[in-house]
């Protein structure tokens, strides 16, 4: 047995890739910052019944449990920080007009990985409108996702829309299921499976294909749309994904629901070059006040450790300072925005410090390869 080994799931983040996680978040946090978005810094646990009931439609069963010897209640490490931004939202900002726009970064833990993101414990970073779910605030909150992935240097952005109610709004309008079973359907629908879902509800065939590159996936799902049950909804997101045409490459799958158990009208994933898998996720909500009462929200995550893992940060930049500099000189190289390693004895070396440049003769030259 080693005490230097660590529960499946966790990992230590060694340099470079804690500084480079580190200037990800500022560099997010201060493109939210410039569209108004405020920081929140929430707990990492807090009471499971708050947590698990905040938002509607969700419920905390991938929290980490555990009894406050204080209190005697139960308490949930937090799988998610959009709930905690919501309680704030609704109780020590309630009186706040709305909307109101908050950024957070910090770690969450889920109490079991995934077989495609063994990863228990994670960082994660995003915004949140709480008080609208309009086009207007979806066209802000996708349109933020973007500049701040932008910002912390991702290339070849992708974003993913769904419509989470979707099957909801049809099944009460011009395709009702009858004994069919909206879950069933829907899980039909996930694995794209033409036989099964027309087995259950040959109507919905057509949503299968209404899934690709955006543009033509929307034409198909204008075309399905009799009756007009989602003109509203399609016209909203044609405004949303107007958005950021040009700057990102658009796909829509209307019936993806996988991570979207509590969105509302609209759902998105974000991908990018390199990375495997999303790198973040946003999307419509309700969060439920202390009176029952329900307020509607918007907002985003994304994920540092996948988007650093995928490239999306710079590398090392460290300048070798010989033993002897003019203090000076070093100071003045650090305003310039190199990160400077001093020697502090004769046999340093720039290899040793992992130093990709060094200062010789007042100028900067890079370590030969």
């Amino acid at each position: 047995m080693t005490h230097a080994l660590l529960p499946s799931g966790f990992h230590d983040r060694l340099p470079p890739l804690a500084d480079a996680a580190a200037r990800l978040e500022a560099r997010v946090l201060e493109a939210a910052h410039a569209h108004g978005y405020e920081r929140v810094d929430p707990p990492l646990a807090e009471f499971e019944d708050a947590l698990a009931h905040r938002l509607k439609s969700t419920r905390a069963q991938d929290a980490v449990r555990f009894v406050d010897p204080v209190s005697q209640r139960t308490l949930a490490i937090r799988p998610d920080i959009t709930a905690q931004v919501g309680r704030i939202a609704a109780t020590r900002m309630g009186h706040h007009p709305r909307p109101v726009r908050l950024s957070y970064a910090g770690s969450v833990l889920r109490l079991r990985a995934g077989q495609l993101s063994p990863e228990r414990e994670r960082r994660q970073a995003g915004c949140e409108l709480i008080g609208l779910d309009t086009v207007a605030a979806a066209r802000e909150i996708v349109t933020v996702a973007v500049e701040a992935l932008e910002a912390a240097g991702v290339t070849g952005i992708s974003v993913d829309f769904t419509l989470p109610d979707l099957l909801g709004v049809l099944s009460a309008g011009p395709f009702p299921l009858g004994e069919a079973s909206l879950d069933d359907l829907a899980n039909r629908l996930d694995a794209k499976d033409a036989g099964g879902v027309a087995a259950i509800a040959p109507a919905y065939l057509p949503l299968i294909e209404a899934a690709g590159p955006f543009d033509a996936a929307h034409d198909r799902l204008c075309a399905f749309d009799a009756g007009g049950a989602l003109t509203s909804r399609l016209d909203g997101l044609w405004k949303v994904a107007e958005a950021v045409r040009g700057r990102v490459a658009l796909t829509l799958d209307p019936t993806e629901r996988h991570g979207f158990e509590y969105q509302t009208w609209l759902g998105f994933s974000l991908f990018a070059d390199g990375a495997l898998g999303e790198i973040g996720r946003g999307g419509s909500y309700t969060i439920v006040h202390e009176d029952g009462s329900e307020e509607a929200a918007i907002g985003f995550s994304l994920y540092t450790d996948a988007i650093v893992a995928g490239g999306g940060e710079d590398a090392r930049r460290r300048l070798f300072v010989p033993l002897g500099t003019d203090p000076a000189l070093a100071a003045k190289l650090r305003g310039e925005g190199w990160v400077t390693v001093a020697a502090l004895e004769a046999g340093d070396t720039p290899e040793a410090q992992l130093c990709t440049h060094v200062l010789l003769d007042g100028e900067v030259r890079p370590l030969a390869t």
